[in-house]
């Protein structure tokens, strides 16, 4: 079923989403223009992953290693982004801006870029070092914005008992670590969500067989990255689930999984042991070479 998704499918849905975009220039359209213009790009989308994921699968070489794939990579990450603008700021014009950017990578992936796949060796490191640091860059957001929460609740009680704030302690406006907690949410989700699209090609990369499924880690991986789309997703068509208090018991959850996933890391398991040992061996036949 997926051989039969072809760059023609999302590429047409991006371009009628365009379409619908530029015309707000010229007519004042209501919601279903915009829904339908959403609808489209989110259809673009699935079936984008779904022509990444079955190019994956049947790779010859190294899945998704190539400069049409990176290429078209980018477009699928471009996407998320104009789909969160889009969402949250309603009132702007975002897709006139970046749809045409994603139209141009995936028209040049396509004609333009080269299909031959990088060698697998260095396709592990690029790919590796892609999930090491989306990995410490989600738990860097996640921790923040656990702290917005905290400081965010901290304000909101001070002000709710209309208890004076302490000269020592200087907090930022409600506004502004609110605004800091939903920017915060969405990037870890981006990010939890590359993680986990790594990790898979890795797996597809190994000699060796992969991490399961059923492996501790990716089971929290998984879980933090359900709840974070799922926050985002509800978020961008209700807007309560992005305000005061609720947005910062979000983040509170969202650590409590980051701490899940943390410590599950710490068990035995086979997450990191086989591809570290895989870069080891790849470092160890580099050097004989040498």
């Amino acid at each position: 079923m997926l051989s039969h998704v072809q760059v023609f499918c999302f590429l047409a849905s991006y371009t009628l989403a365009l379409l619908l975009e530029a015309s707000r220039l010229w007519f004042r359209r209501g919601g279903a223009g915009r829904l339908l213009a959403l609808g489209l790009v989110v259809a673009g989308w699935i079936a984008h992953s779904a022509f990444l994921y079955y190019a994956a699968e049947h790779a010859n070489g190294s899945p998704l290693s190539s400069y049409r794939d990176w290429m078209l990579l980018a477009a699928w990450a471009l996407v998320l982004v104009y789909f969160y603008l889009a969402c949250f700021h309603p009132a702007q014009n975002f897709g006139i801006f970046f749809l045409p950017l994603v139209l141009g990578l995936i028209a040049a992936a396509h004609w333009l870029a080269k299909a031959e796949p990088f060698p697998r060796g260095p396709a592990s490191q690029v790919w590796g070092v892609i999930h090491g640091t989306s990995i410490m860059a989600a738990t860097v957001t996640v921790l923040f914005s656990f702290a917005a929460g905290v400081m965010y609740l901290w304000q909101a009680q001070r002000l709710k008992h209309k208890r004076p704030a302490r000269v020592a302690l200087r907090l930022p406006s409600l506004e502004w670590l609110q605004t800091a907690n939903a920017r915060a949410l969405v990037a870890s989700m981006l990010l939890v969500g590359l993680a986990v699209a790594s990790g898979m090609v890795l797996n597809l990369l190994s000699q060796s067989p992969g991490v399961p499924w059923s492996d501790p880690v990716v089971l929290g991986t998984l879980a933090m990255f359900g709840w974070l789309l799922l926050h985002v997703i509800i978020g961008a068509f209700y807007r309560p689930m992005r305000q005061g208090r609720k947005v910062a018991y979000l983040t509170l959850v969202s650590f409590g999984f980051l701490v899940l996933a943390l410590a599950l890391g710490m068990l035995k398991t086979k997450h990191g042991g086989e591809e570290q040992k895989q870069f080891i061996d790849l470092q160890n036949s580099n050097a004989t070479r040498l």
